[in-house]
Parts: structure tokens; sequence; C-alpha cells
């Protein structure tokens, strides 16, 4: 799932993703072009029982990512906004932010 807060006066957006932790044993990562592809491990949230990750991005972009589980299993989000063929023969999901 994907949260959005949009500012009214910043050029900017907060974005929060989120996984339910039943889709993982041990951990959920975030994986996403502004992150460089880098992993960065979701923080996992006992109140919600889910895994968040918040960020801040710039307005008016579109931005791709998906989520790797346990480090083994690649998902993507069924909320994202659009999804956008990778070179690994899968898609990845777009987050716009306009």
């Amino acid at each position: 799932m994907i949260n959005k807060r949009f500012f009214k006066t910043k050029d900017e957006v907060e974005v929060t993703f989120e996984m339910p932790q039943e889709c993982a044993d041990q951990s959920v990562a975030l994986v996403a072009d502004f992150l460089d592809w880098q992993p960065a491990l979701m923080k996992k949230v006992a109140k919600s029982q889910s895994f968040k990750f918040k960020t801040r991005l710039p307005k008016g972009q579109q931005f791709e990512f998906r989520y790797l589980v346990d480090n083994e299993r690649w998902i993507n989000d069924p909320k994202a906004d659009q999804y956008k063929p990778n070179v690994f023969g899968e898609d990845n999901g777009l987050v716009n932010t306009y």
C-alpha cells in the first residue's frame, strides 16, 4: 500500500510504503530508483502489523520500485500507480508524485 501526503508550501511529497507483516517471515526491503536500487529495510511496526518506509520525494515525478521479501522474493505493490516492465522480464511498480 502507498500513502501520499502533499504539502501546499513545499515541492515534495511524503510517501509511505507499507506491506502487511503476513507477507514476510523476517524482513521487507524497499528497492527503488530514488535509492539507487540499493535495498532499504522497512521498519516493522507492531501497532499496524506491517512493514513501513517513509520518505519525501520531489513533486511532479515518477519513481520505480519493488519490495524484496526475506532477501529472496520480489513483490510488487498492488496499489502502485502503474507498472513498467524491467530488464528482468518482470514489472516494477511506479509511484507518481503529481
